[in-house]
């Protein structure tokens, strides 16, 4: 606590004395935010918040649920939660899973297992603004990093950690897995005077409502993280003279990598697969009012980065001529 105590206080005494170049970091992260984060996140965020709250996520899955039931043998539910945090990207896994799990529509088991591998950086963020920015000609070598890793390694997870999955369906956690206080509601605890299930206009007005004001509370703390960890770049600033580039897409991910360019892709990639100090503070923000663990989230994202390293390697051992470009 004394350290954090210190490392504040240095922060807040460099912002007073450096207001210009404190000011250029946060309008960094506000810049992101704005331009990258709330037009490709809040629309997903507004949709999915909606077909939770209205149970509609059973069949929103029925098109990809015939592929992903016989090798992940897993709920639709849970196979709707994997198609959002692989398509919506960061961090919309975190947030499915956790809005999921609060109106029981999956388990605690269930939950854990998808934070494992489908938090991850979305494919239109990392196709359109990574990609280039690294200047790469190739593009599938890279998606298999970034998205098939983690595909296989849920597989792998499927089958050995969490192979105590049912497909019979879900029964709400047993209290003994939630820790006091935490509150969990049932998609039909609310349904305005009609049968469960039943759509009627004041509910579907009711839960869009509650759905865009989640979305405009997430997306607020989301980019209050931005500003605040693009905010950190700004004490080696200071200190050395000059901008660390190599920690900063440890900090923040989306400046960060703006400050690196091209000159380091590998260490890019990796730090992409990792997610930062920021985004594990969004994941916190999205499941942190839960009993869900972010101890077992870190250490799956530490093996997924492992992992993803250990796929690089093997690239460049196989075809060196190839290899990053």
């Amino acid at each position: 606590m004394i350290l954090l105590t210190i490392l504040f206080l240095i922060l807040l005494a460099c912002i007073l004395t450096h207001s210009q170049l404190s000011l250029s970091y946060a309008a960094l992260g506000l810049e992101l935010w704005f331009r990258n984060m709330v037009p490709s996140l809040m629309p997903f965020m507004i949709l999915s918040g909606i077909m939770v709250r209205m149970g509609l996520t059973d069949k929103a899955a029925m098109i990809a649920y015939p592929l992903v039931r016989p090798v992940y043998k897993v709920r639709r539910n849970v196979c709707y939660a994997m198609l959002m945090g692989f398509l919506c990207g960061f961090p919309m896994g975190a947030r499915v899973v956790d809005d999921l799990y609060r109106r029981r529509m999956i388990t605690g088991r269930e939950a854990e297992y998808l934070l494992a591998f489908c938090n991850n950086i979305g494919p239109v963020y990392f196709c359109s603004f990574v990609l280039p920015l690294l200047g790469r000609e190739q593009v599938l070598p890279y998606l298999f990093g970034m998205y098939g890793i983690p595909l296989l390694y849920g597989l792998l997870l499927r089958h050995t950690v969490y192979r105590d999955l049912s497909l019979s369906p879900g029964t709400p956690s047993p209290e003994k897995e939630r820790r006091p206080g935490t509150v969990l509601v049932s998609c039909e605890e609310k349904s305005y005077g009609k049968a469960p299930g039943t759509v009627s206009p004041e509910r579907l007005l009711a839960e869009t409502d509650s759905a865009v004001q989640a979305a405009v509370q997430a997306m607020l703390a989301l980019g209050g993280y931005m500003v605040l960890y693009n905010l950190l770049n700004l004490i080696p600033h200071i200190v050395l003279g000059y901008p660390l580039k190599w920690t900063a897409p440890l900090l923040e991910i989306t400046g960060g990598l703006k400050l690196l360019g091209d000159t380091a892709p590998l260490y890019s990639l990796l730090a992409l697969s990792f997610g930062g100090l920021c985004c594990i503070a969004q994941t916190y923000n999205c499941i942190g009012d839960s009993d869900l663990s972010m101890g077992k989230y870190l250490r799956h994202k530490i093996i997924l980065t492992m992992l993803n390293g250990f796929f690089y390697l093997c690239w460049f051992q196989i075809s060196p001529s190839s290899f990053l470009r």
